[in-house]
């Protein structure tokens, strides 16, 4: 140490986020943004709280205890619950009828047209076309296509089968052609410039490759489809959920508490066996 000086602590770093004027000008527009829109929504949570909405809510709570057991209701309950299971893996089914030869015939990559670069006219429109299709059909929510089916061809699963097919024949159809076309395109190339057919150029190009992804995708849509079966049946197309909203409309609070809670059952077991499925799939 040289010299007879006292020793000079050097002062910490100012310790400042270089960024906060921005995050703090992106927080307020986002606020200011969002305030028009919780207006238009109405929305007041704090009306969850007053008096009588508090005495309402403990009124219906306590109606549902206890819950119902009987033998005959248990039963019905079991049976509407596979037919809710069999109306989400009947609608899945038909999605993926639906779903796959839209997908195959709206893919850019299993073009042959697209391998010199600009895609003839004639592919270009037809892909156009059906990619419309596919939006049409999604944007239609399954509720609303179970509300049409039901005046068609009456109360009952078929309605609740039909919305969720075409629905998600709609999601399923989009997502995979998106997976189809992110992942390495040159092996169904390679196919298609030696005379490989459309479907042979899937199979052996761009299947292997996408499989897994494919799967988990169809079986995470196959557990909302449950969810989803429950819903329609709101509308009368059958399944758990019109045996719910028939408790709820007579007030049964007690069968309205034990189909909650295989509702619940319902859905923790599917989202269980879509894991397992995709964990053995992978």
């Amino acid at each position: 140490m040289s010299g007879g000086g006292p020793l000079r602590i050097a002062a910490p770093p100012v310790r400042r986020d270089p960024a906060w004027a921005g995050r703090v000008f992106w927080t307020l527009a986002f606020c200011l943004l969002l305030w028009p829109l919780v207006q238009a929504t109405e929305f007041r949570p704090w009306t969850l709280f007053d008096a009588r909405s508090l005495e309402v809510t403990g009124r219906f709570l306590r109606s549902f205890v206890p819950p119902a057991t009987s033998a005959d209701f248990l039963a019905l309950v079991a049976r509407q619950t596979w037919r809710t299971v069999a109306i989400a893996t009947a609608g899945i089914t038909l999605a993926l009828g639906l779903a796959l030869p839209l997908t195959l015939a709206s893919t850019r990559v299993l073009s042959v047209s697209a391998l010199r670069g600009r895609m003839a006219a004639g592919p270009f429109w037809l892909r156009q076309a059906l990619r419309g299709l596919l939006i049409v059909l999604r944007s239609v929510p399954e509720l609303v296509w179970a509300l049409v089916f039901v005046r068609v061809v009456g109360l009952g699963p078929t309605a609740g089968v039909l919305a969720i097919a075409l629905t998600y024949g709609g999601m399923l159809g989009k997502v995979y052609g998106e997976i189809l076309e992110s992942g390495e395109t040159h092996a169904t190339e390679a196919l298609l410039r030696n005379g490989a057919g459309r479907l042979q150029a899937f199979a052996y190009g761009l299947l292997p490759q996408n499989a897994g992804e494919l799967v988990s995708y169809t079986v995470y849509r196959w557990e909302c489809a449950i969810r989803s079966s429950v819903v329609l049946g709101f509308v009368g197309a059958g399944g758990l959920g019109q045996e719910l909203d028939s408790s709820m409309k007579m007030f049964a609070g007690g069968e309205v508490l034990t189909m909650l809670l295989v509702f619940l059952g319902l859905v923790a077991l599917a989202d269980r066996t879509s894991a397992w499925l995709r964990q053995a799939l992978a």
